[in-house]
């Protein structure tokens, strides 16, 4: 082989392996200097992280090859880059460039008319961000508020819910429901920079993308204020800016005057249990038995956010009370897309407190806004769908109904299911009648439902076990979340308890969950355990265009780009490309087109 013509290393050559862990051990070292308050020493880490190859290979790939939207253009026009272009990046890539504006996308608001601005950066700005966020984000991991749940890696929705749960399960509470008004925004920069307190080269580059500015259309736009929504650190630092709010209310906690039976005043341990702060991004719950102590927090939180440019959203903030005693139907209140409410009831079905009957029953539900917005999704599909046929119809709602199921599906939410597949299965019925009409409903009824594991009325293409099954609503089981461990974070090393809870995740494939308890929660590919936020992909073992069979036994987990490696040399597309093989090109090609790494590329 002529080793002047072949570069010395290759994209597809790199040992992820290596560079993932020893990235890792840096990142834990900053956790844990950081929890112990070493700012010196998390300072001097976060520099060699920052500085290190290891870790600008891992954020180029994170850009480039990892992130579902890795094909969305800046201002720059580049929407992919090959593996040559990729490790011309990563040996670009430093602190204190200039940065570029980044592109307006408009996109939609869910169950709102109103559109959500997205700034887009280029990938060479998207990659440096990557790189900052791995120093950065273990450092705040360590000092983030034990109830903040939004954009964190190893927390969700469910535990934000499991959290409010908790707080309102033995008594029933006033609770504020609050939302900040445009929180990406509106944050005032130079408070964040302060808050964010790094060192200089560091905090010019944060200021330097914050200053940036828009391009909405070919028209420039400053931003004095802010931080761009759809930049790689753009939840990192909205979470930086919010912190403290849980600091502020437990603040107040010892100063409030609560008494025992007695008349005497309760420890400060009692008062500071008493109070519940739950945030998830900008949406915040504050519960308290006491409503003086509720609209006292709002009082505070309210000055606290005009601190920092931000204000509560009124139509979107109200004060309630968990307990529908009298039948009220202001009680209750809707958080991340469930309903929680108290009912009273008999002594037969309520539990005990502390020796006595508790006398109600919290019962957490789907809310009716998401109740909504989900049938209208399917009613829609199914209404546009008279042209489609009813294998591509179960294609496109299946992962819409699955999705909506395993995220309602650690509440009370079997009625609700049970009534979504009764309103479903009547479109679906109208849906098969007006593609015959001429034909009667019995006809129509046998030829898209069959029997299906004892299920006469399953909607599927034909009976047996190769058929097309659109799965109902109501086979989804309810199983209840366990919420994450006070300050746990996925830094602290601890492998074995964030891989079991990304198995037993609600939303979290039933497939992916079996395959990821046989595999330990490693990687079968590079041998490392799967963290949180990298995507995981189902690969065949034998490919299937090799004879490949879709089962447990030829199924495996690996991480998406290790499934890019292993697909580029199991047989399956042509065998790899090397120096003095020529991989054929599909047809249809013109000749211009070559291979090179990989990949077809123009030649010029």
């Amino acid at each position: 082989m002529n080793t002047a013509s072949c570069p010395m290393y290759e994209w597809s050559d790199i040992n992820w392996q290596k560079l993932e862990r020893s990235v890792f051990k840096l990142q834990k070292r900053i956790y844990q200097a950081s929890s112990r308050g070493n700012v010196k020493l998390v300072r001097r880490l976060q520099k060699l992280l920052i500085s290190s190859w290891a870790a600008r290979a891992l954020s180029v790939r994170r850009v480039t090859q990892d992130n579902q939207g890795k094909k969305t253009a800046g201002v720059d026009g580049v929407k992919a880059l090959s593996p040559k272009q990729r490790l011309t990046l990563m040996n670009k890539i430093k602190l204190g460039t200039k940065v570029r504006p980044t592109r307006r996308v408009w996109i939609p608001k869910p169950g709102s008319e109103e559109k959500r601005p997205l700034g887009i950066p280029t990938m060479y700005d998207r990659a440096l961000q990557a790189l900052v966020k791995m120093a950065m984000e273990p450092e705040w991991e360590a000092r983030f508020e034990p109830n903040s749940y939004g954009f964190r890696p190893g927390r969700s929705c469910h535990d934000a819910i499991g959290a409010i749960y908790i707080a309102v399960n033995k008594k029933a509470k006033y609770v504020l429901d609050a939302d900040i008004s445009k929180c990406f925004d509106r944050i005032n920069h130079d408070v964040l920079l302060s808050k964010l307190n790094t060192y200089p080269t560091l905090q010019r580059q944060i200021r330097a993308w914050l200053k940036a500015g828009v391009m909405d259309g070919r028209q420039l736009f400053p931003t004095n204020e802010g931080t761009p929504q759809g930049g790689v650190i753009s939840p990192l630092l909205a979470n930086v800016a919010l912190h403290g709010i849980e600091e502020l209310i437990m603040g107040l906690a010892p100063k409030l005057d609560m008494k025992r039976p007695d008349f005497t005043q309760l420890s400060v341990r009692d008062k500071l249990k008493s109070i519940t702060f739950v945030r998830y991004a900008d949406d915040f719950v504050v519960l308290h038995k006491d409503i003086e102590v509720v609209n006292l927090c709002k009082t505070e939180i309210e000055k606290w956010l005009n601190g920092i440019g931000l204000e509560l959203k009124p139509s979107k903030t109200r004060i309630a009370h968990t307990l529908n005693e009298f039948g009220d139907t202001e009680s209750g209140f809707n958080f991340l897309g469930f309903n929680i409410k108290q009912f009273p009831v008999g002594k037969y079905q309520s539990g005990s407190h502390r020796g006595g009957l508790l006398g109600f029953k919290t019962i957490i539900t789907p809310s009716k806004e998401s109740q909504k917005r989900h049938y209208r999704k399917i009613a829609g599909i199914i209404n546009r769908s008279r042209g489609l046929d009813q294998a591509t119809l179960i294609k496109i709602l299946s992962p819409i109904i699955r999705g909506w199921c395993n995220y309602f599906s650690t509440v009370s939410s079997h009625k609700t299911f049970k009534r979504l597949w009764h309103l479903s299965f009547w479109k679906l019925l109208k849906w098969g009648r007006r593609r015959h009409r001429k034909k009667g409903r019995s006809w129509t009824s046998r030829k898209y439902f069959k029997t299906v594991q004892g299920n006469n009325w399953t909607f599927a293409t034909k009976e047996g076990n190769n058929s097309l099954t659109l799965i109902p609503h109501n086979s989804t089981e309810i199983t209840r979340h366990v919420k994450v461990k006070g300050n746990s974070s996925p830094y602290d090393g601890n492998w074995l308890y964030w891989s079991s809870r990304r198995g037993t995740h609600p939303q979290t494939p039933a497939r992916i969950a079996t395959l990821l308890k046989r595999q330990k929660g490693k990687c079968a590919h590079c041998k490392n355990y799967f963290t949180y936020g990298e995507p995981i992909e189902v690969d065949h073992i034998i490919p299937t265009s090799l004879g490949g069979k879709n089962s447990y036994n030829n199924w495996q987990l690996l991480h998406r780009h290790c499934h890019d490696k292993k697909t580029a040399t199991d047989g399956s597309y042509g065998t790899k490309s090397n120096c003095n093989s020529v991989k054929p090109k599909p047809p249809g090609f013109p000749d211009k087109f070559t291979w090179e790494d990989d990949m077809l590329v123009m030649t010029y």
